[in-house]
């Protein structure tokens, strides 16, 4: 039987009535909410057959666990889960040179969120994190995203030096990303099959993590600060490898 998983906020749930209608189970509807933004997911709902359960403002925020839902939330099929097994289906079905987002231990699920957002927009083939000591999809994670959870594979993996390892035997170069290293991502070859590695809030990247990487990169800073927020650093990243791969 499919795991059922909680959705809430008009983008989120937009996106799935919208790319994933077939997952949709309930949806409920706040009734102190009635505008036009509200009825066009209503109008989606039920032209797949699926009618809203109106339900009181403080019902609704119990379901969504108190995050701000603007008045809607689904109810959904979980997608299935994947793991390293599934790298080698995913770097086949990649469009050009496949990208991977690996995140070490990034706990914080709004990072996470707009971590999976940016790689989304960057046409990242998956994200990948470890199973343990690292925020999982949420419904926050999900609000956070605007439907990209929906969009980009979340890859779990038991062991992430592991993992790293099974990436490089299917010829993907790994880089990690730390303040310290003598390279800047500037002066990297981004364009062909490429893993970035993000370590996490504070910490940065495990030992055995920063060990088991092919090269080490930095982000240039020249402000007083001297690091960047992981999902802020994650779309500085990414996006130099777009950049570098529509140079021509």
């Amino acid at each position: 039987m499919s795991q059922k998983v909680t959705v809430f906020g008009l983008h989120a749930v937009r996106s799935v009535l919208t790319q994933h209608p077939d997952r949709l189970i309930e949806l409920f509807v706040s009734r102190e909410r009635q505008d036009a933004s509200v009825a066009e997911v209503i109008g989606q709902a039920e032209a797949i057959g699926i009618r809203p359960q109106w339900i009181p403002r403080q019902a609704l925020d119990k379901r969504a666990e108190f995050g701000n839902h603007q008045g809607v939330v689904a109810t959904i099929k979980a997608l299935p889960p994947l793991n390293e097994n599934d790298f080698s289906t995913l770097i086949e079905k990649a469009q050009g040179a496949p990208l991977f987002l690996v995140l070490d231990n990034v706990t914080d699920p709004h990072n996470l969120g707009a971590c999976m957002r940016t790689a989304d927009a960057a046409g990242a083939t998956a994200v990948v994190v470890p199973k343990d000591k690292s925020a999982q999809i949420t419904p926050t994670v999900r609000k956070v995203a605007c439907g990209a959870v929906d969009n980009i594979p979340l890859v779990v993996v038991t062991n992430l030096a592991r993992a790293l390892r099974t990436l490089q035997d299917l010829n993907v170069w790994v880089v990690g990303t730390a303040g310290e290293a003598d390279k800047s991502l500037y002066q990297i070859d981004f364009k062909g099959p490429l893993a970035l590695v993000m370590g996490a809030e504070g910490k940065g990247m495990r030992r055995l993590t920063r060990e088991t990487c092919d090269e080490l990169a930095s982000i240039p800073l020249d402000g007083s600060v001297s690091s960047l927020n992981v999902s802020v650093a994650s779309g500085v990243c990414l996006f130099e490898a777009v950049r570098q791969r529509h140079a021509n």
